[in-house]
């Protein structure tokens, strides 16, 4: 059962975490992190043990972090179980005071000890995570003072109250120190960044893909990539792109949503996305698949080719300068330089058939809704508002007229 605290931009938190199972409570005003407990425990429900405690700042915490702050509490029975990390500079983290027996005593603000260098010279910093167990939160959150320097209630001073009532505290060292960092400006966000960035990067290539620069590789967290496949710097995957073994990426390629099968050649400056690849296509350089592109094997789509809502089946073949939008375009069909379909009519967009092995020459306009036919030839520069007959050949110009040129001097004498 998972109860958020929310209170500042409520409603856009609410909105990124829609397709959770979750319960909301609002905090205002936000008066610290003990405040916040407070505003969320009536939603804990009453048979409840153990209330776990964790801050939205801090997203890259793992599941072996938190079961293993878990595990310790259950296995101490402590009123407080806290999670900690060691840094080489604590910053404007929470210091974690210890006594001479190495038991936690308490938890000190770094900006409520700003005349104790003695207490910001501690290395040990509170993280924010907590295990509680509930009778003793829910009684202790009563008694939580109100800070004299910032007026908030700090959640830290329970740890001072379980001390006070002889209640057990411990303590668990974390490891994993980079995780566990709160994000409270734009370069402690940027940080966090890249320390998923290295590590999705890392697993990547311990599962054989080669990442010519990870330092310039940017791969989201929910993105696949095969075994052998090769991408080179400044490219960019995201969503749930799944991409096959044995492919190149090239440089400057950004990929979202979209399924790459086995030996498929992305060529510098294309952008794919929601669209699906089959095994063997060769894409680029500087093509553009708009959502629900489908490119069966083989197929090639060269520079400067545009593809929206469109399948080409096996084989065909579009080189240059083409833009193919609402088509189907049947296996082995040849689509010259500078043919667009025109789809859009101003109110409605229409498809265009292109059959099996037919042969669209440069710089064709196939104004939609259009069919032609499988084996059919369209001749270059024709304008075809009509469907063209199986293996028949379409040509829609003005017939070309040459004329004697009148030379007029145009020097004065």
């Amino acid at each position: 059962d998972i109860v958020v605290v929310v209170g500042h931009q409520a409603e856009a938190v609410k909105a990124a975490l829609q397709d959770y199972e979750l319960r909301f409570v609002i905090q205002e005003p936000q008066l610290g992190t003990g405040h916040a407990v407070q505003v969320a425990m009536p939603a804990v429900p009453a048979g409840a043990g153990t209330v776990m405690v964790l801050c939205g700042d801090a997203p890259l915490i793992s599941g072996e972090s938190i079961s293993a702050l878990q595990l310790l509490h259950e296995r101490t029975g402590a009123a407080v179980t806290v999670q900690t990390i060691e840094l080489p500079d604590g910053a404007h983290y929470g210091r974690v005071v210890r006594d001479e027996s190495g038991q936690v005593a308490a938890v000190v603000q770094a900006k409520d000890s700003q005349d104790r260098p003695d207490l910001l010279a501690i290395r040990e910093i509170n993280t924010g995570a907590y295990c509680f167990d509930a009778t003793f939160l829910l009684e202790a959150l009563t008694k939580i003072p109100k800070s004299p320097v910032t007026g908030e209630i700090y959640l830290t001073d329970l740890i001072h109250i379980a001390r006070q009532q002889g209640r057990g505290v411990e303590a668990l060292v974390d490891p994993d120190w980079e995780a566990l960092l709160g994000i409270n400006s734009r370069a402690e966000l940027a940080g966090a960044t890249r320390t998923v960035k290295r590590r999705i990067n890392e697993r990547h290539m311990d599962q054989g893909v080669t990442l010519i620069d990870p330092e310039a590789t940017y791969i989201e967290s929910f993105v696949s990539i095969g075994q052998d496949t090769v991408i080179y710097p400044n490219v960019y995957l995201q969503g749930r792109t799944a991409i096959g073994k044995d492919c190149l990426i090239e440089s400057s390629v950004k990929i979202v949503d979209s399924i790459l099968e086995q030996k498929v050649h992305v060529k510098m400056g294309s952008v794919i996305t929601q669209s699906r690849v089959g095994a063997g296509v060769d894409i680029g350089p500087c093509a553009h698949l708009r959502p629900l592109s489908d490119l069966r094997r083989g197929v090639h789509v060269g520079n400067f080719v545009e593809v929206k809502k469109s399948v080409l089946h096996e084989g065909v073949k579009a080189g240059h300068l083409t833009y193919l939008g609402d088509a189907e375009i049947g296996a082995g069909a040849n689509v010259g330089a500078g043919t667009i379909t025109c789809n859009y009519d101003g109110v409605h967009k229409h498809p265009t058939i292109i059959g099996e092995g037919a042969f669209i020459g440069s710089n064709t306009a196939l104004v939609a809704p259009v069919t032609v036919g499988a084996g059919a030839y369209v001749g270059a520069g024709s304008t075809i508002t009509e469907d063209v007959p199986p293996g028949q050949l379409g040509i829609a110009r003005a017939r070309q007229v040459n004329k004697a040129r009148r030379v007029v001097d145009k020097k004065k004498k």
